[in-house]
C-alpha cells in the first residue's frame, strides 16, 4: 500500500520474522525519514499493514538483529516523546473512523520503546502507479468519479477535527475493485513540525499548500490544495512547481489552458480553482468542491 522503500534510510528496518507484540514482520513495503511501513501478519496469519513511528533525526536503529528499540540521545528524549504522543493519538482519532474512503486503523500499540499503527491490508495499487500506467490518460468521468468518492472519505476526516496533511497521488491507494482510500496521514508529521523540529518535509513539494510551506493557517482548504494538485497530476503525469516556489515566481501553468481539449472547461476551472495560492481563493469545504465535480455547482 505504499511506495517501494527508499534505500538512502539510516535508520534500519525491523527484519523479516521480528515480532511486534501479535504481528510478525513479513517485508519492508516503504520508508522515509518519520516512520516505516511494513507489511505483517498477526497470529491468525490475517495480513495486516503496520506503520512504525521512528523520526531519523531524533532517533537511530543500527541494527537489524540485536536490540529493536532505537538509540536515543538524553537531549532528544522529549521531542521524540512528544511526537511519540501525536502519532499515537493520530492513530487513536482514526481509528474512530469506519469509513470505505479512509484507511482501517483496527489497533495501535507501543512496543520496541516506539508506537505502531496497524491498518487493514487493502489489494490494489497506488493512484500514484495508476497514473505512469496510463500516462497522462485518465478520462473526466474516471477523474470526476473517482475523486468525488475519495472526497467522501476526506470529508470524513474533516469531519473528525483531523486533516490529511499529505493528500499526493502515492498516498491514495486504488482497491481492485476501483474505489479510492486515503493512507498515510501526515498530521503528526505536522505537529513535530510546529514544534521546531528539523524533520524531513512534512510535506510532499508540488502537493503542500502555500501554507504548510510558510506555517500559515492549515484548514479544509489545504488538503484541498492537495487534491487539485493531484487532479493536475492525471492529467499531466508529472506533479506541479512547489507552492513555495510558486509564491515568488508563479510559473504554474494552469488547468484551463494546459489540457484544453483534454476535459471540459469546467473540470479544468475546478482544478484551477483548488490550486490558488490564497486559500480564501480556494473551495473551503470538501463539501463544495464536490458538489462542483458532481456539476452541482461550478464556481
Amino acid at each position: 500500500m505504499a511506495s517501494q522503500a527508499n534505500t538512502k534510510q539510516l535508520n534500519l528496518p525491523l527484519p523479516r520474522g521480528a515480532w511486534v507484540d501479535n504481528y510478525e514482520i513479513l517485508k519492508l513495503i516503504s520508508s522515509g525519514g518519520f516512520s516505516f511501513v511494513y507489511l505483517a501478519h498477526d497470529e491468525n496469519q490475517v495480513p495486516v499493514v503496520l506503520k512504525e513511528y521512528l523520526p531519523s533525526v531524533l532517533a537511530l536503529r543500527t541494527s537489524g538483529s540485536g536490540p529493536l528499540a532505537p538509540a536515543l540521545s538524553e537531549g532528544d528524549l522529549a521531542k521524540f516523546r512528544y511526537g511519540m504522543k501525536c502519532f499515537f493519538e493520530e492513530g487513536r482519532a482514526l481509528a474512530h473512523i469506519s469509513h470505505p474512503n479512509v484507511v482501517r486503523v483496527q489497533n495501535f500499540l507501543r512496543f520496541n520503546d516506539t508506537v505502531y499503527l496497524a491498518m487493514r491490508f487493502e489489494r490494489g495499487r497506488t493512484l500514484q502507479e495508476h497514473i505512469k500506467r496510463h500516462h497522462g490518460s485518465l478520462g473526466e468521468a474516471w477523474l470526476r468519479d473517482t475523486f468525488s468518492e475519495l472526497l467522501n472519505g476526506l470529508r470524513e476526516v474533516h469531519t473528525h477535527k483531523l486533516l490529511h496533511l499529505d493528500i499526493k497521488p502515492a498516498n491514495v491507494y486504488l482497491r481492485n475493485d476501483g474505489s479510492p482510500v486515503l493512507i498515510d496521514f501526515g498530521a503528526a508529521r505536522q505537529a513535530l513540525s510546529q514544534e521546531g523540529m528539523k524533520l524531513p518535509p512534512t510535506y510532499t513539494p508540488g502537493f503542500a499548500a502555500p501554507e504548510q510551506h510558510s506555517g500559515g493557517q492549515l484548514g479544509p482548504w489545504t488538503d484541498i490544495y492537495a487534491v487539485g494538485a493531484a487532479l493536475y497530476t492525471c492529467l499531466s503525469a508529472a506533479s506541479p512547481p512547489r507552492a513555495d516556489e510558486r509564491m515568488r515566481k508563479d510559473e504554474l501553468a494552469p488547468a484551463r489552458r494546459a489540457f484544453a481539449g483534454k476535459c471540459s472547461e469546467e473540470l479544468l476551472e475546478i482544478i484551477d480553482w483548488c490550486l490558488q495560492l490564497d486559500h480564501n481563493d480556494r473551495p473551503q469545504s470538501v463539501f463544495e468542491l464536490q458538489k462542483a465535480l458532481r456539476g452541482e455547482e461550478v464556481k
